[in-house]
């Protein structure tokens, strides 16, 4: 049974990572959530961080050309054009961005490398970031994992992200998140705060 949530709301930043229109668009088949449900939760945090001044970080991925044909080698095959609609990037209109939240680009999977994520959060005196978003296998582990080794506690937002299959999402909720931070429903977050 996983202990109370205290949450301090000086020190603490909501970071959402890739809700935006070219992924969620792609999210018909995700599980254990559909990407409806991931953008209601998460724009239900969202809504809460902003009532109660606390800082909000959109984050998303704008995809580099050059990037994309320059691939690493891999064996996933891909066989996607490199060219996006003109929409792709942009976060989806449930979630903002509001006034006051931070938006983040991104050209990896994670919101840390290459961005000034770190530089903001740092210079806001946040120390916990509460993190949500799809998928919870690539961009928000991506994300943890730096979150993790920078020093930053963590709460995750477990009806707020979803992956590929069941098991990918459990997997990474029990074995990876369990032992970074705090997992919590959106319910449990907002109501700490």
């Amino acid at each position: 049974m996983p202990m109370g949530l205290e949450i301090d709301k000086k020190s603490t930043a909501l970071v959402v990572i890739d809700l935006q229109k070219g992924i969620a668009s792609m999210g018909r088949n995700l599980v254990p959530y559909d990407a409806n449900t991931v953008i209601k939760n998460a724009s239900e945090l969202a809504e809460s961080f902003r009532k109660n001044d606390m800082p909000v970080f959109l984050v998303h991925v704008v995809p580099d050309k050059r990037a994309m044909l320059n691939v690493l080698a891999d064996d996933s095959a891909w066989s996607g054009s490199a060219e996006m609609p003109p929409d792709f990037s942009d976060i989806v209109p449930e979630l903002g961005p509001r006034d006051n939240d931070v938006v983040i680009s991104k050209k990896q999977w994670g919101a840390f490398y290459g961005t000034d994520l770190e530089l903001r959060l740092r210079r806001g005196g946040i120390k916990t970031i509460v993190l949500c978003g799809i998928s919870t296998t690539h961009g928000v582990e991506s994300t943890a994992r730096f979150a993790y080794e920078m020093g930053f506690q963590q709460i995750f937002a477990e009806d707020a992200m979803t992956a590929m299959t069941k098991e990918m999402h459990e997997s990474t909720i029990n074995n990876v998140f369990k032992k970074m931070g705090r997992v919590r429903k959106t319910s449990e977050i907002v109501e700490s705060l």
